[in-house]
Parts: structure tokens; C-alpha cells; sequence
């Protein structure tokens, strides 16, 4: 929900603004009072998730993929429950900090357990589930957050609905098969090949077993130094992960989910209105994103995504355009329509593509250390557009901004065309083989 909060914030210095011509300065102090703490509380959830993301890595490897889920849910209840009890700015900073904690650790693992026991044939469809949640997690906060304006202290109740999910996710963990891929990495080749019948059943267990064996598993007391991910053999698909995600944020979709209030707003769509509508859109496109994944690739939904966003983004400018020349019909089917659209065919592919197929090309022995380091980039960039967009917005206007992010989708197509390979209905052994030839 806290993406939510940078739009209200905004629209909420346009009106103290206003009327401080009015009413005087006391209004101002009072809001100023208000709104650094609230920026305060934003920016350190992300902080939190940046330090779960960094850490996410060695403590995957280290617990296991499993285990790492319920450590993940962990600071996710204890901070949701300091949220919901306290009485100062400073427990509430302290809940947030943990519950970003757990948001940090949770997709990184998520996209490296997902990846390690889904079948080949279907990995990309499993995979794609990931972002449907997240949807459904999206929508569902909008909903339970309605009657925050007219039940006081309704606040509180989120923080405690926050936590059952959390619990869910820990107590269900229990009862999940742990990756034969940690397992026979840990040197545990019995407990892999048990978990690979648990999950697959049957003759294909053998096969699993076989394509593990290709692979040098390393010293388990070797451990992976970042200077192994920044240079040297695997600096290829290391880079290949943290561009893809560095282009996935700047181009331009944390500004949509920040202020798409403000955008339909201007356009005189009300904004529980415009709330709904980009959830179908993100909704939409994840599920078709997942029925497409096996079928036609991630490459291609990667292209086809990125060309998108590019023409919704061009649709974006013509609206700042028709705004200025004060065509309002036109700016309110171009801005609504080019946001809508920018949503779904991210949705298509740059949302859940990234999460999807850097585990798939990472070898196993760097795996969950590059994704850590990747998932990093993606919250570190996401942090930055939240805390510049507006001063963006304001020096540059709308129009050079969103020409600025459709260069930047366009920069993604030339990168994918370029460096990403097609990894539809290949095994982790045979990736990992081509991308890093044995011998």
C-alpha cells in the first residue's frame, strides 16, 4: 500500500498550497509537519527491502529456499504487529523497516524456489504466478484500505490483517518439498533424489539426477565473493540480470504505479475509479503473460513488452501535448488509454519476465547471491524514482519526461534483442551449459 502513498502525498501539497494563500501559514507548518514523517515512514520500508534483498542470497543458501520463506515472514509479522500497536513515529518506523525486510527477502527467493522445482515444461507458467499474487495482493490492500477515511483507526486493523498472509506463507512452507538443486549443491544427493520423486514422481526422477551430476556442484566451504559476480566468467549474466531490472525500473512503471491517482485525476477520472482500472490492466496482462510464457518464450514477451510501453509512452507525450493545447476529450483518451495500456504490456513481460528468468540463466553456484545482488539494483532504482520524480516532472515537464522513458523501453528492446537468450522448455543444466561451456 505504500505505493499508494506518494500520489496522496502530492495532491495533498497542491491543496495546502492553495489554501495557505487563504488561511495563512499555520495550515503549511501543520501539513510540513505531517508529510516528512510520512515520507520518512515510505523510505524506510525500502530500505528495509533493499537490506532483505542484499541478504537474501547468503541466507537462501545457507537455511535453504524453504527455510528462507519463513525466515522472510518473520519480520513481516513482528513489524506489521509493531505498525498496528504503536504510538510513535519511531515504532512505526521500526515496523516498517522490518516489514520492508521481509518484502526484500521474499521475491528473490520466491523467483529461485518457483525456478528449482518447476519441470521445464511449465516453468515459465509457475513462474508467472508469482506476479498474479502480486496483483491479487495489490487489489486486495486497495479493498481492505476502503473504509480507512470513515472508521477511525481502521489503520490499525490493515497492519493486523497484514499478518495472516505472512503466517499463512510460514506454517504452509512446512509442508513444501525443499530444491533438490540446494540439496544436491549441499553435497545431500539422497534427500535430492527423494525430493525430485516427491515432486515429479516416476522415471523423470533418474533423468533429474543425470542432468544434476553434469554440473560441478563446487566446495560447499567455498563461498561466492561479489567479486566473482562483478567480473570474470560470470559477469555476463550478471550484468544481463541488473540491466534488466535497472531498465524494468526506469522505465517509467514506478512512475505509473506512484501517481496514476494524480494522471486520472487530471483527466476527472475519480481515484478509487482509477484504482481499479490499473489493477485489470496489471491483473490482465500477468495472466496472459502466464498462458504465453511456455508457448512463445520469454524473449519474445520480453520484445513485444518493452515495444509496448515504448507506444504507450508515445501516447503519454501526445496527451501533455493536447493538455497544453487544451483538447480535453483528447487528453483524457490519450492519458487514461496510454496509462492503461503502459500497465498491461508491462504486465506482459517486463514485470514478470526478469523475476522469471534471471534464476533460469544464473549457474547454480551463483544463483541465489546474483539474484540478491540483481533484486538489489531493482530497489535501489525503484527508491530514486519515487524520491525524484516529482522534481523531474516539475523541471523538465511531461512531455521531455515520458519522451525520457520511452527512449528507455526502446533502449530495452535493442538490449534484449541483443543479449538475452531464449530459455523456453530448457532444463537449469542445459542454460547454465550453454551460457557457460564446461571444459
Amino acid at each position: 500500500m505504500y505505493k499508494r502513498m506518494p500520489s496522496r502525498d502530492h495532491s495533498a501539497v497542491v491543496d495546502v498550497e492553495e489554501s495557505s494563500e487563504q488561511r495563512g501559514c499555520g495550515n503549511y507548518k501543520s501539513f510540513m509537519v505531517a508529510f516528512f514523517p510520512a515520507c520518512l515512514v515510505v523510505s524506510t520500508c525500502l530500505g528495509g527491502a533493499l537490506i532483505g534483498s542484499l541478504f537474501s542470497g547468503w541466507i537462501a543458501d545457507g537455511f535453504g529456499r524453504r527455510r528462507a520463506f519463513q525466515l522472510c515472514a518473520l519480520p513481516m509479522i513482528i513489524g506489521a504487529s509493531t505498525s498496528a500497536t504503536t504510538k510513535s513515529l519511531a515504532g512505526m518506523l521500526i515496523g516498517r523497516f522490518l516489514v520492508g525486510t521481509g518484502m526484500g527477502l521474499g521475491p528473490p527467493v520466491a523467483a529461485l524456489y518457483v525456478t528449482e522445482v518447476s519441470p521445464a515444461s511449465v516453468r515459465g507458467t509457475y513462474g508467472s504466478f508469482i506476479q498474479i499474487a502480486t496483483c491479487l495482493g495489490l487489489m486486495a490492500a486497495l479493498l481492505i484500505g476502503i473504509p480507512v477515511k470513515e472508521i477511525a483507526g481502521w489503520w490499525r486493523i490493515c497492519f493486523w490483517i497484514s499478518t495472516i498472509p505472512a503466517g499463512f506463507l510460514a506454517f504452509a512452507m512446512m509442508f513444501c518439498a525443499e530444491s533438490p538443486h540446494w540439496l544436491y549443491k549441499q553435497g545431500r544427493s539422497a534427500d535430492a533424489e527423494a525430493e525430485f520423486e516427491r515432486l515429479l514422481g516416476g522415471s523423470p526422477v533418474k533423468y533429474a539426477m543425470v542432468e544434476l551430476s553434469k554440473l560441478d556442484r563446487g566446495d560447499e566451504a567455498d563461498t561466492v565473493k561479489l567479486s566473482e559476480l562483478l567480473y570474470g566468467r560470470h559477469f555476463r549474466v550478471v550484468y544481463i540480470g541488473a540491466t534488466l531490472f535497472a531498465l524494468q525500473q526506469l522505465s517509467g512503471i514506478n512512475a505509473v504505479f506512484y501517481f496514476s491517482s494524480s494522471v486520472f485525476k487530471s483527466a476527472g477520472v475519480p481515484s478509487d475509479i482509477a484504482n481499479v482500472l490499473i489493477g485489470v490492466a496489471n491483473l490482465s496482462g500477468s495472466i496472459i503473460a502466464m498462458l504465453l510464457m511456455d508457448k512463445l518464450g520469454r524473449k519474445v514477451l520480453l520484445l513485444w513488452s518493452f515495444f509496448g510501453m515504448t507506444i504507450s509512452m508515445v501516447l503519454q507525450v501526445a496527451a501533455a501535448n493536447t493538455y497544453v493545447s487544451g483538447s480535453g476529450s483528447l487528453y483524457l483518451w490519450l492519458s487514461v488509454g496510454g496509462m492503461l495500456m503502459f500497465v498491461l504490456t508491462f504486465a506482459l513481460g517486463a514485470g514478470p519476465v526478469p523475476g522469471l528468468l534471471l534464476p533460469e540463466i544464473f549457474p547454480s553456484r551463483i544463483r541465489a547471491k546474483a539474484m540478491a545482488f540483481c533484486m538489489s539494483v531493482h530497489w535501489v532504482i525503484n527508491f530514486f524514482v519515487g524520491l525524484l520524480f516529482l522534481r523531474l516532472l516539475e523541471q523538465l515537464g511531461p512531455q521531455l519526461l515520458y519522451s525520457i522513458f520511452a527512449s528507455v523501453c526502446m533502449t530495452a528492446v535493442i538490449f534484449v534483442k541483443k543479449n538475452v537468450m531464449e530459455t523456453k522448455g530448457k532444463s537449469l543444466q542445459e542454460i547454465e551449459i550453454a551460457l557457460l561451456p564446461q571444459g
